[in-house]
Protein backbone atom coordinates (compact mmCIF):
# COMPACT_ATOMS: atom_id res chain seq x y z
CA UNK A 1 0.00 0.00 0.00
CA UNK A 2 1.48 3.69 -0.89
CA UNK A 3 1.88 5.77 1.91
CA UNK A 4 2.54 9.18 2.22
CA UNK A 5 5.62 10.75 4.13
CA UNK A 6 3.38 12.41 6.62
CA UNK A 7 1.52 9.06 7.28
CA UNK A 8 4.88 7.24 7.89
CA UNK A 9 5.80 10.26 10.45
CA UNK A 10 2.58 9.31 12.33
CA UNK A 11 3.30 5.56 12.50
CA UNK A 12 6.16 6.13 13.31
CA UNK A 13 5.47 8.11 16.15
CA UNK A 14 2.67 6.00 16.91
CA UNK A 15 5.16 2.93 17.22
CA UNK A 16 7.60 4.83 20.36
CA UNK A 17 9.77 6.44 17.92
CA UNK A 18 9.29 10.38 18.19
CA UNK A 19 10.35 12.84 15.99
CA UNK A 20 10.59 15.87 18.71
CA UNK A 21 11.47 18.80 16.38
CA UNK A 22 9.90 18.43 13.26
CA UNK A 23 6.92 15.97 14.12
CA UNK A 24 4.46 14.45 11.02
CA UNK A 25 5.57 17.80 8.89
CA UNK A 26 5.68 15.60 5.73
CA UNK A 27 9.05 16.24 5.10
CA UNK A 28 11.48 13.47 5.05
CA UNK A 29 14.57 14.53 6.96
CA UNK A 30 17.08 13.56 8.83
CA UNK A 31 15.20 13.40 11.92
CA UNK A 32 12.66 10.80 9.85
CA UNK A 33 15.48 8.65 8.84
CA UNK A 34 16.93 8.62 12.06
CA UNK A 35 14.00 7.26 13.11
CA UNK A 36 13.52 5.06 10.18
CA UNK A 37 16.80 3.24 10.54
CA UNK A 38 16.27 2.91 14.13
CA UNK A 39 12.96 0.81 13.54
CA UNK A 40 14.50 -1.13 10.82
CA UNK A 41 18.13 -1.95 13.28
CA UNK A 42 15.66 -3.17 16.17
CA UNK A 43 13.65 -5.33 13.43
CA UNK A 44 16.09 -6.60 12.27
CA UNK A 45 17.93 -7.77 16.16
CA UNK A 46 14.26 -9.38 16.91
CA UNK A 47 14.78 -11.54 13.66
CA UNK A 48 17.87 -12.13 13.78
CA UNK A 49 18.99 -10.85 10.41
CA UNK A 50 21.05 -7.74 9.22
CA UNK A 51 19.04 -5.20 6.81
CA UNK A 52 19.61 -4.46 3.63
CA UNK A 53 22.42 -2.29 2.44
CA UNK A 54 19.77 0.02 0.62
CA UNK A 55 17.22 -0.14 2.84
CA UNK A 56 19.61 0.96 6.17
CA UNK A 57 20.99 4.42 4.10
CA UNK A 58 17.74 5.71 3.41
CA UNK A 59 18.67 8.78 1.16
CA UNK A 60 17.13 11.71 3.16
CA UNK A 61 15.58 15.19 1.75
CA UNK A 62 15.50 18.12 3.27
CA UNK A 63 13.57 21.37 3.80
CA UNK A 64 16.08 23.19 2.55
CA UNK A 65 14.93 22.03 -0.90
CA UNK A 66 14.15 25.92 -2.30
CA UNK A 67 15.49 27.74 0.81
CA UNK A 68 18.50 28.70 -0.61
CA UNK A 69 19.95 31.92 0.51
CA UNK A 70 21.11 33.66 -2.77
CA UNK A 71 24.89 34.38 -2.59
CA UNK A 72 24.36 38.39 -2.63
CA UNK A 73 22.01 38.44 0.31
CA UNK A 74 25.50 37.61 2.50
CA UNK A 75 27.77 40.43 1.60
CA UNK A 76 31.16 39.93 3.25
CA UNK A 77 30.52 41.70 6.82
CA UNK A 78 32.52 41.09 10.18
CA UNK A 79 29.50 39.46 12.23
CA UNK A 80 29.25 37.67 15.63
CA UNK A 81 25.79 36.32 16.00
CA UNK A 82 22.31 36.05 14.62
CA UNK A 83 19.19 37.00 16.78
CA UNK A 84 15.86 35.61 15.83
CA UNK A 85 12.71 37.12 16.16
CA UNK A 86 8.97 37.53 15.33
CA UNK A 87 7.71 40.59 13.96
CA UNK A 88 4.47 41.14 15.72
CA UNK A 89 2.90 41.83 12.53
CA UNK A 90 1.05 39.44 10.00
CA UNK A 91 2.14 36.07 8.22
CA UNK A 92 3.09 38.17 5.05
CA UNK A 93 6.32 41.05 5.31
CA UNK A 94 5.39 44.08 5.14
CA UNK A 95 7.49 47.42 4.28
CA UNK A 96 7.71 48.20 7.74
CA UNK A 97 9.42 44.52 8.57
CA UNK A 98 11.34 44.29 5.50
CA UNK A 99 13.35 47.69 7.04
CA UNK A 100 14.24 46.07 10.22
CA UNK A 101 15.40 42.57 9.73
CA UNK A 102 17.67 41.26 6.77
CA UNK A 103 15.99 38.08 6.29
CA UNK A 104 12.06 37.60 7.20
CA UNK A 105 10.36 34.32 6.58
CA UNK A 106 6.46 34.12 5.80
CA UNK A 107 4.07 32.38 7.01
CA UNK A 108 4.26 29.57 4.55
CA UNK A 109 8.32 29.62 4.67
CA UNK A 110 9.01 31.60 1.43
CA UNK A 111 12.44 34.01 2.21
CA UNK A 112 11.70 37.31 1.97
CA UNK A 113 14.65 39.79 1.74
CA UNK A 114 15.30 42.95 4.12
CA UNK A 115 15.90 46.46 2.81
CA UNK A 116 19.14 46.71 4.68
CA UNK A 117 21.95 44.57 3.66
CA UNK A 118 24.02 42.38 6.33
CA UNK A 119 26.82 44.63 5.34
CA UNK A 120 25.46 47.80 7.30
CA UNK A 121 25.50 46.09 10.70
CA UNK A 122 28.93 45.26 10.48
CA UNK A 123 31.49 45.27 13.52
CA UNK A 124 33.57 47.42 14.71
CA UNK A 125 30.93 49.82 14.10
CA UNK A 126 27.17 49.72 12.25
CA UNK A 127 27.04 51.98 9.41
CA UNK A 128 24.41 54.22 8.13
CA UNK A 129 21.11 52.71 7.13
CA UNK A 130 21.45 49.53 9.50
CA UNK A 131 18.97 47.13 10.50
CA UNK A 132 17.63 48.15 13.96
CA UNK A 133 16.41 44.55 14.96
CA UNK A 134 17.69 44.49 18.56
CA UNK A 135 17.84 47.27 21.06
CA UNK A 136 21.23 47.96 21.36
CA UNK A 137 22.62 45.20 20.16
CA UNK A 138 22.89 45.96 15.99
CA UNK A 139 26.19 45.75 15.49
CA UNK A 140 27.72 42.41 14.24
CA UNK A 141 23.69 41.18 14.47
CA UNK A 142 22.09 39.43 11.83
CA UNK A 143 18.25 40.36 12.37
CA UNK A 144 16.27 36.97 11.11
CA UNK A 145 12.49 37.65 11.78
CA UNK A 146 9.16 34.81 11.05
CA UNK A 147 6.45 36.93 9.96
CA UNK A 148 3.46 36.82 12.12
CA UNK A 149 1.72 37.44 16.22
CA UNK A 150 -0.42 40.23 15.05
CA UNK A 151 -1.92 40.82 18.56
CA UNK A 152 -0.45 38.08 20.63
CA UNK A 153 -0.42 38.26 24.43
CA UNK A 154 2.62 36.31 26.60
CA UNK A 155 0.33 35.76 29.61
CA UNK A 156 -2.19 33.94 29.30
CA UNK A 157 -0.70 33.33 26.33
CA UNK A 158 -2.76 33.37 23.07
CA UNK A 159 -0.75 33.63 19.73
CA UNK A 160 -3.39 36.09 17.69
CA UNK A 161 -4.89 35.20 14.16
CA UNK A 162 -1.44 35.34 12.66
CA UNK A 163 0.55 32.57 14.78
CA UNK A 164 3.72 31.83 13.47
CA UNK A 165 4.25 27.90 12.08
CA UNK A 166 5.78 25.13 12.04
CA UNK A 167 6.81 25.85 8.33
CA UNK A 168 8.52 28.96 9.49
CA UNK A 169 10.22 27.48 12.42
CA UNK A 170 11.53 24.13 9.85
CA UNK A 171 12.70 26.93 7.62
CA UNK A 172 14.59 29.22 10.18
CA UNK A 173 16.42 26.13 10.91
CA UNK A 174 18.35 26.09 7.69
CA UNK A 175 18.37 30.29 7.27
CA UNK A 176 20.27 29.64 10.65
CA UNK A 177 22.48 27.05 8.94
CA UNK A 178 23.40 29.04 6.12
CA UNK A 179 24.62 31.56 7.75
CA UNK A 180 26.46 30.43 10.20
CA UNK A 181 28.07 28.69 7.97
CA UNK A 182 28.67 32.02 5.55
CA UNK A 183 29.82 33.89 8.57
CA UNK A 184 31.76 31.65 10.60
CA UNK A 185 29.47 31.69 13.31
CA UNK A 186 30.12 28.61 16.24
CA UNK A 187 26.49 27.98 17.41
CA UNK A 188 26.41 28.62 21.15
CA UNK A 189 23.70 30.79 23.51
CA UNK A 190 25.45 34.02 22.90
CA UNK A 191 26.05 33.46 18.79
CA UNK A 192 22.16 32.52 17.79
CA UNK A 193 19.97 33.10 20.03
CA UNK A 194 16.13 35.08 20.34
CA UNK A 195 15.03 38.33 20.59
CA UNK A 196 13.85 37.20 23.90
CA UNK A 197 17.13 35.58 25.14
CA UNK A 198 19.25 39.06 24.37
CA UNK A 199 18.02 40.40 27.67
CA UNK A 200 18.98 37.25 29.75
CA UNK A 201 22.33 36.08 28.00
CA UNK A 202 24.08 39.40 26.94
CA UNK A 203 22.72 41.57 30.42
CA UNK A 204 21.31 44.09 27.47
CA UNK A 205 18.03 45.63 28.14
CA UNK A 206 14.91 44.80 25.75
CA UNK A 207 11.89 46.83 26.96
CA UNK A 208 9.97 43.41 27.64
CA UNK A 209 10.19 41.20 24.23
CA UNK A 210 9.58 37.84 24.64
CA UNK A 211 9.54 36.61 21.16
CA UNK A 212 10.18 33.77 20.95
CA UNK A 213 9.48 32.22 24.39
CA UNK A 214 6.43 30.41 22.92
CA UNK A 215 5.96 28.31 20.04
CA UNK A 216 2.06 28.16 19.02
CA UNK A 217 2.62 24.65 17.22
CA UNK A 218 3.96 23.25 20.53
CA UNK A 219 2.72 23.81 23.69
CA UNK A 220 4.82 21.29 25.33
CA UNK A 221 7.69 23.48 25.43
CA UNK A 222 8.57 26.85 27.12
CA UNK A 223 10.14 29.82 27.33
CA UNK A 224 12.78 32.04 25.85
CA UNK A 225 16.07 29.59 27.01
CA UNK A 226 14.13 25.98 26.28
CA UNK A 227 13.27 27.27 22.81
CA UNK A 228 16.40 28.61 21.85
CA UNK A 229 18.15 25.67 23.12
CA UNK A 230 15.82 23.62 20.59
CA UNK A 231 16.69 25.79 17.87
CA UNK A 232 20.27 25.69 18.20
CA UNK A 233 20.26 22.19 18.53
CA UNK A 234 18.73 22.01 15.48
CA UNK A 235 20.80 24.24 14.16
CA UNK A 236 23.71 22.22 15.02
CA UNK A 237 22.34 19.03 13.54
CA UNK A 238 23.07 20.65 10.52
CA UNK A 239 26.22 21.89 10.11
Amino acid sequence: MDMTVQALQRRLIALGYPLPHFGADGDFGSESVTAVNKALDELATLRGVKPPEAVANVPATTASDGLTIPADWMPDAKISRIIFHWTAGQNKANDLDREHYHILIEGDGKLVRGKPSIALNTEPKAKAGYAAHTLNCNTGSIGVSLCGMAGAIENPFSAGKQSITRAQWNALVYVLVQLCKRYGIQVDRKTVLSHAEVQITLKITQRGKWDIARLPFDTSIQGAIPIGDQMRALVQSKL
